[in-house]
């Protein structure tokens, strides 16, 4: 054992780092932590294990947001569409304005 080590070179955080993953720190309801914990014991996995597959099945189930090009499309589909029906009530309410 030496008597002095230099750490001037050392590095915080974890000694191996896990490819695809990233370390983060989140507060979940303590409602779901003790789920996750009482399925622990079945599933034979840990509870983050488990969270991360939850999260992953979200999200490939999850429909994914509406771009600008899908909007305009349907704008364009469907805007024709409601002003030849806004149309008459426009008239017939000028009409009575008169």
């Amino acid at each position: 054992m030496k008597a002095e080590y230099d750490f001037s070179k050392g590095r915080r955080g974890a000694v191996m780092p896990q490819a695809g993953k990233t370390r983060i720190t989140i507060y979940i309801d303590n409602a779901v932590l003790d789920g996750f914990r009482a399925r622990r014991e079945k599933a034979g996995t840990g509870c983050q294990t488990m969270m991360n597959d939850a999260l992953k099945a979200y999200l490939s189930e999850a429909e994914p947001p509406l771009t600008e090009k899908q909007l305009l499309r349907v704008l364009r589909q469907e805007l024709p569409e409601y002003l030849k029906a806004a149309a008459p009530a426009a008239r017939s309410s000028e009409g009575r304005r008169q």
